[in-house]
């Protein structure tokens, strides 16, 4: 569900795991998250910023994550010591063409059967291949929706934590807080509902 990167002690091999696994042969679609795009655009020269941030705000701001990220690959960075010229230089120089690259080629989105699989969020007043970038990364999903606006059974995203993955109408929810040190939580979606997989098994998802 994308944001592979930033908070956690190892950005670095998070994204070599899902390297190695789809180099293997595994079927793992990964769908880019905003902070896998602040980190993507770090790594362009010049660097991007990303304009949806708050003013004063950065990719390497201590709420962010990515002075994390760029420890993993071995940058280390003192703000307000180290110029952004030479956290970029170092960051090209550590970060490997292969990183860089599954970075660019994340998909905004996926769809299996007649579940759309996003990041953050959509626009229901919109088809899906004209929504923004912005909105896809970005969006907090509006759950006061009539059932007949979403073309899918179900639209499954991450972006906005909860206490647990929960299910509203047509909205599945599945960010737990990982990033906040607590648990991934995995979904089974079955024709008779959907369901958490957790330490006591199969379970049906919290709805409401």
């Amino acid at each position: 569900m994308g944001d592979l990167v930033d908070r956690g002690p190892d950005s670095r091999g998070v994204i070599q795991r899902v390297i190695d696994a789809q180099a293997q042969g595994r079927d793992w679609t990964v769908v880019k998250g905003n902070h896998d795009r602040m980190f993507e655009w770090f790594l362009q020269s010049p660097p991007q910023h990303d304009p949806h941030l708050m003013v004063g705000m950065s990719w390497l701001h201590e709420r962010l994550g990515g002075l994390e990220t760029l420890a993993s690959y071995g940058v280390d960075v003192t703000p307000m010591q180290t110029r952004l010229s030479q956290a970029h230089s170092d960051a090209l120089a550590a970060v490997p063409a292969t990183h860089q690259r599954f970075l660019r080629d994340l998909p905004l989105f996926h769809v299996l059967g007649n579940v759309l699989f996003v990041h953050a969020g959509i626009r229901y007043d919109r088809d899906l291949h004209a929504q923004t970038e912005n909105d896809l990364l970005w969006l907090r999903q509006d759950l006061k929706i009539a059932p007949d606006r979403i073309a899918w059974r179900y639209l499954v995203h991450g972006h906005t934590p909860i206490a647990q993955p929960k299910q509203t109408g047509q909205i599945i929810n599945i960010d737990g807080g990982a990033a906040f040190g607590r648990v991934l939580s995995p979904i089974v979606i079955e024709d008779d509902g959907v369901f958490v997989l957790s330490e006591r098994g199969r379970e049906a998802i919290c709805g409401e």
